[in-house]
């Protein structure tokens, strides 16, 4: 289940059922062809490209695999090499005819269904449905396969149905049969030119998601979505949700926002009804517009929980509305105090810059604040959850710890390469310095992180490895508030590649973590190779000395006068430590009953919390962290290599 699930540290994409745009081939063949012209890596649509793009257009047309039977779609599913020609001949003609074949297929599918739902209607109900059995990626073989898939997704329906009053379980049911007759009926349209236009979204679709796991086509009214996560305004409680079988799912409380403070909210929670009114069975976007409403107003939730023992409670929680915007809640600073000083905790939620601040200049605050109160001992930057943020930050975070250098290249689609360094020289701290990262710290977390790495300034510390998305992307809309959507639909392109100073890319493979301490992520499946298609991973040449290639002959005279005086080299004082440090870590955590039990809880199947449950009232992970810096610290004044 862990692959079809998306966890969501990285900002959700609300998929809005709305009018669809009126595409016509020539408009799915010209964006197609500006989407290759910039992607990153694929510039023409190939055989295997092909492939994707019929395994993406039936599953949009099927994404549960209940239509469906495999005998339906297997010769789209294992096309020979002469389909997948003339596939790839008719995309760059404007010729769609196979998919229009699937179309027709689906029709017939669709009238199967309904039949099976009579046939069903009466039937005797599984008991103790897994979601797996719905969320399964192969397709059904027989009519028997079916009915039972069918059967199971009833329960599961019924299951969260008797959780409300009798009143509204009826409802509920009318409900997801509501939705699922206004899906067919958007497919079975028998208007040819409605029926084209389905089509040529659909195929739009599964062009730009064929390409890589970041590269999608926006209708109109999902790029109005996507735009206000870009814009970092959430929904009126302060959660990130995903559309569920049995109701919308918290994927992440944001931090500082309605439902954070009211704190009875958990991760994983699932809201089944609003106001006392069901939202089981109704599409996202409808049943978010009953969560939204004005600030200051109440709003109550009926949330089904599962409980350690296995069971669902049902909990109503008011919460009063807000404005939920991310920046509200972006560093938070804290110390321990350790000997004669501290050691300070500095968790940096994400990579930010507006008119009155940025990411660097609270960390910095932060930190001369604690400077001019106590004796800093060592830094412990916490990036665990940070799914990224504005590049030119990455540099400037990176930069608060080193003096000056390459940070991150990028590496764009006409494979032109171009560095960020760090050229301000000045560093607010150059003692002992760990990371702590996690499987959802992404992109220019995973910058900092490994050019931190890299040059020895710091010790990566948490989670095997980060989330392992080493790309970028630009989006076809502007950025700014109000900006008018395109009627045709938006795109978001993936152009290029990060690579930090030693030439590796976090793509697909993530930073490696110097000391592996586990955390409530480390057991569950995420990150950029559990995505679907996603880049490869590749390097490039370390830069450590800088030649300044990528800087204009004209310029990199006068730049290397300021720039090469002070640049950052290589530090290996840590390097000798680091076994000793792995073997320190490794027995406090054997002989830790508490984390053992913690790790025990990780490795139950059913276990999928992506919240962080405190053992015995701590964060163990981060615990352990700081016994890695004071281990770290201690050692430096033992061999007499401390930093001032």
């Amino acid at each position: 289940m862990l692959r079809k699930l998306l966890i969501l540290f990285i900002l959700c994409i609300s998929v809005v059922e709305a009018k669809l745009p009126e595409l016509t081939p020539s408009d799915v063949k010209t964006k197609t062809e500006e989407i290759l012209k910039s992607h990153a890596t694929h510039k023409a649509l190939t055989p295997e490209i092909s492939k994707r793009i019929l395994t993406n257009f039936i599953e949009e047309l099927d994404p549960l695999k209940t239509y469906f039977l495999y005998e339906d779609v297997e010769i789209w599913i294992n096309p020979t090499d002469n389909l997948l020609k003339k596939i790839q001949e008719g995309l760059k003609q404007g010729d769609f005819i196979e998919f229009k074949k699937i179309h027709s297929k689906m029709i017939e599918a669709i009238e199967r269904r309904n039949e099976l739902e009579r046939k069903i209607e009466a039937s005797e109900l599984p008991q103790n449905v897994d979601v797996k059995d719905i969320t399964e990626e192969k397709w059904t073989v027989t009519t028997e396969e079916l009915i039972s898939k069918l059967l199971k997704l009833k329960a599961m329906i019924i299951e969260t149905a008797n959780k409300l009053p009798d009143e509204s379980k009826e409802e509920i049911l009318q409900l997801t049969k509501k939705r699922r007759l206004n899906n067919e009926t958007e497919i079975l349209n028998t208007f040819s030119n409605d029926n084209d236009i389905l089509v040529n979204t659909y195929l739009l679709k599964s062009i730009a998601t064929a390409l890589d796991s970041h590269t999608n086509y926006f209708t109109p009214s999902e790029a109005s979505q996507f735009m206000i996560q870009v814009q970092q305004r959430l929904f009126g409680i302060g959660v990130q949700l995903k559309d569920s079988l049995h109701g919308l799912q918290i994927m992440r409380i944001i931090e500082g926002g309605p439902s954070d403070k009211n704190g009875k909210i958990k991760i994983n929670d699932r809201i089944i009804a609003v106001n006392n009114q069901p939202i089981i069975g109704m599409d996202m976007a409808e049943a978010v517009e009953y969560i939204r409403g004005e600030k200051g107003t109440k709003v109550q939730l009926t949330i089904l929980r599962n409980t350690q023992d296995n069971t669902t409670e049902k909990v109503n929680i008011e919460i009063v509305r807000d404005e939920v915007v991310l920046e509200d809640s972006r560093i938070e600073s804290s110390y321990e105090p350790y000997g004669e000083g501290v050691i300070a905790h500095i968790r940096l939620y994400s990579f930010y810059q507006d008119n009155n601040t940025s990411s660097a200049q609270d960390i910095k605050k932060a930190l001369d604040k604690l400077k001019n109160e106590h004796k800093i001992k060592g830094i412990v930057l916490d990036l665990r959850g940070n799914t990224g943020g504005l590049l030119p930050q990455a540099v400037a975070v990176s930069g608060l710890f080193i003096t000056k250098g390459v940070v991150v290249g990028i590496k764009d689609n006409t494979n032109h390469l171009q560095y960020l360094r760090n050229t301000d020289g000045k560093t607010i701290w150059d003692g002992p310095l760990v990371v702590l990262v996690n499987k959802a710290s992404a992109s220019a977390s995973e910058i900092v992180a490994q050019a931190l790495q890299d040059y020895g300034r710091a010790i990566v510390v948490g989670d095997h490895h980060t989330y392992g998305k080493g790309s970028f992307q630009t989006f076809t809309l502007d950025p700014t508030p109000n900006a008018k959507v395109n009627p045709k639909g938006e795109y978001k392109i993936t152009r290029g590649k990060y690579y930090t100073v030693s030439g590796k890319s976090p793509q697909l493979v993530g930073v490696k973590s110097d000391i592996e301490v586990p955390g409530i992520l480390s057991d569950i499946e995420i990150g950029e190779k559990f995505t679907k298609y996603p880049l490869e991973n590749d390097q490039i040449d370390p830069n450590f000395d800088d030649n300044l290639s990528d800087i204009p002959q004209m310029h990199r005279k006068k730049l290397s006068l300021i720039y090469k005086n002070n640049i950052q080299t290589i530090i290996s004082t840590y390097t000798q430590y680091l076994e000793t440090l792995n073997n320190n870590t490794k027995k406090r955590i054997l002989n830790n009953k508490n984390y053992q039990n913690f790790l025990e809880e990780l490795k139950k199947k059913h276990y999928e919390s992506a919240s962080i449950e405190l053992f015995g009232q701590s964060d163990l992970q981060l615990v352990e962290t700081f016994n890695i810096i004071k281990d770290l610290i201690y050692l430096t004044s033992m061999d007499d290599k401390h930093f001032d």
